[in-house]
């Protein structure tokens, strides 16, 4: 299923979902979106390597196939999907307020939004940190250059707070240039409308992969804070927590496992590994706890592949990716220097 909605202020969210959130209160989450036939997954505007829209109007991203992910897990389909595209300063509310069943857009996981939003982050998907990029021409090499000048950033965002904080440990006095659009912020910025523009590194990198003249801007070297990125779910609802959260660990857990997409299916009818047999469903009942059917992760592996293979398709080399490296990187699995790593599937 292939449905966009797109929210332009709080308040409407807040009148579009008030039934939402009194169902939501009667009914576990599993059994409304069963009950629905498909998943409400909530992305952002299009951005390239997290969630972006092709020629026939179709998402694709690893944001998105955290919510296909999901998806599969529950119906068996990747499709059974209606992705969301909300804007930033609405997220959360479309969340809580029930509009939304899952949020999978680049959201850091900060322990005010864990614990005043009503929301509960789940497993990180993607390790990040804060950046600046600067034209080249400029003749800026480094963060602490920036001093008095303007940056564009969006507003409603742990990146506008950053950079406040950033400016006043450095006594940079620089002048924020907030903006509630991407498009409006990365053309203000293009157009020489501020000094620099700062955000995640890899929104950085995203928005330079899709500029006119991408090899004209230069992404400082500084990393100024941790952005921990997560799927997001509403509060309360604990099998619901529990089935996003062990999806993305489905997605790492296939890495170390090496089954991948291609061969999950020999995987499943031949391996004598155990640890393999338990998550494909071959064995064990490791399924009854979230409430799902035995080959709940087979689905999963078998819809999208597992975590190197999405991340290489859509943040890394792939043909859709945007050429972020992963070796050497936070993102890379524990047995190779980062912090990937999912929990035992016993």
């Amino acid at each position: 299923m292939k449905l966009t909605t797109l929210f332009a202020s709080a308040t409407a969210v807040a009148a579009m979902t008030l039934a939402g959130a009194t169902a939501a209160q009667a009914a576990s989450t599993l059994e409304i979106v069963k009950e629905r036939g498909f998943l409400r997954c909530q992305v952002g505007p299009p951005t390239p390597g997290f969630y972006n829209l092709d020629a026939n109007g179709d998402w694709y991203g690893s944001d998105v196939a955290i919510c296909q992910a999901v998806a599969a897990a529950i119906f068996g389909s990747k499709d059974k999907l209606e992705i969301q595209s909300v804007s930033s300063q609405v997220r959360f509310t479309a969340l809580a307020n029930g509009e939304s069943d899952l949020l999978s857009r680049t959201a850091t996981w900060t322990l005010l939004r864990d614990t005043q939003l009503g929301l509960d982050f789940t497993a990180v998907n993607f390790y990040d940190g804060q950046g600046f990029m600067v034209p080249k021409d400029s003749g800026i090499t480094s963060a602490l250059d920036l001093k008095g000048a303007t940056v564009c950033v969006l507003t409603g965002t742990t990146t506008e707070l950053n950079l406040a904080d950033f400016s006043r440990l450095h006594n940079l006095d620089i002048s924020p240039v907030t903006f509630e659009d991407t498009n409006v912020r990365n053309d203000t910025y293009l157009q020489g409308g501020c000094d620099a523009m700062t955000n995640d590194k890899s929104g950085l990198a995203s928005s330079k992969a899709a500029f006119p003249n991408p090899g004209d801007h230069l992404v400082l070297p500084e990393t100024i804070s941790k952005e921990p990125l997560a799927p997001a779910v509403r509060h309360g609802d604990d099998q619901w927590f529990d089935i996003v959260k062990w999806t993305v660990h489905v997605l790492v857990g296939a890495e170390e496992l090496g089954i991948t997409q291609a061969n999950v299916d020999d995987m499943r009818a031949n391996a004598t590994n155990p640890s393999v047999r338990r998550i494909l469903g071959v064995e064990g009942n490791l399924h009854e706890g979230l409430g799902l059917t035995k080959d709940w992760a087979y689905n999963i592996i078998k819809a999208v592949g597992n975590y190197g293979e999405v991340y290489e398709a859509y943040m890394g080399g792939g043909e859709l990716g945007i050429g972020i490296g992963r070796a050497g990187s936070a993102n890379a699995l524990w047995t190779q220097g980062g912090l990937m790593y999912s929990p035992p599937f016993r």
